[in-house]
């Protein structure tokens, strides 16, 4: 045998043994991702509103501008007067830019077309806003509101809005709670099938779903907030990933 073919002959021996061990390091990788577990934990806090949103609109009409301007501006300071008397600071009490609108009197033309009349004055419509850490105080003010009506002011009331301010802390618990429910699951799976659980590979953490308690709310993709209840119950996931030794 020449030189030549010896080289190429070891060339092509050295070759088969890399393709072995490159075969053999895939197996291994292989077997390696094989030998592992995903569980998914869940935790769960239950929490009471200490913020509370509020608002309401009145509105005035008149065939004059000022007048309607001026109506308004009581109105204004009827209701500013009755939320401080039912203790409600001054600074949590904002009035918004006065809304204009003017009116005309529509009918409809023999062929059933509607057909834009005369003007019949201005509707002026303001919006008052309330934000309070005193949730109950707002609660009953929100509640009986009957009586700015009664002295005679258009008013329109909003259902109350409800926010928790300490949500980053309640978080840190849940991701605690999560994360603790689904390592213990790992470790049962793993004892069962007579295994231990090796290093943490993977930790992925699901959008904070927030509902009415016992509620049939839908969670969403994006993470549900839900406002409208002063009682509520937070939830977020946990999927961990383990190698099992």
């Amino acid at each position: 045998m020449n030189k030549s073919s010896i080289i190429t002959v070891a060339i092509g021996a050295l070759g088969f043994v890399l393709g072995l061990g490159l075969l053999g390091n895939a197996i291994k990788n292989r077997n390696k991702s094989e030998n592992t577990i995903s569980v998914t934990g869940l935790g769960t806090k239950h929490f009471t509103a200490d913020l509370i949103t509020w608002s309401g609109s009145f509105s005035k009409n008149n065939m004059d501008l000022k007048s309607a301007y001026d109506e308004l501006a009581m109105d204004r300071k009827v209701i500013n007067d009755y939320l401080v008397s039912k203790g409600i600071k001054q600074n949590e009490i904002v009035f918004s830019s006065v809304d204009i609108q003017k009116q005309f009197r529509n009918y409809n033309d023999a062929n059933g077309n509607n057909i834009q009349g005369e003007f019949s004055g201005y509707n002026l419509t303001q919006k008052v806003s309330i934000e309070s850490k005193e949730v109950a105080k707002i609660e009953n003010v929100s509640r009986n509101i009957t009586e700015i009506i009664n002295r005679g002011i258009e008013f329109t009331s909003s259902s109350p809005s409800y926010f928790y301010t300490k949500l980053s802390t309640v978080k840190q618990e849940m991701i605690a709670g999560a994360t603790k429910d689904a390592k213990e699951r790992a470790e049962k799976i793993a004892e069962n099938s007579g295994s231990s659980l090796g290093h943490l590979k993977k930790a992925t953490m699901g959008v904070v779903q927030i509902t009415a308690p016992n509620s049939n709310e839908d969670y969403s993709y994006g993470g549900t907030f839900n406002t409208s209840s002063k009682e509520k119950e937070a939830s977020i996931t946990i999927k961990l990933e383990y190698e099992v030794n």
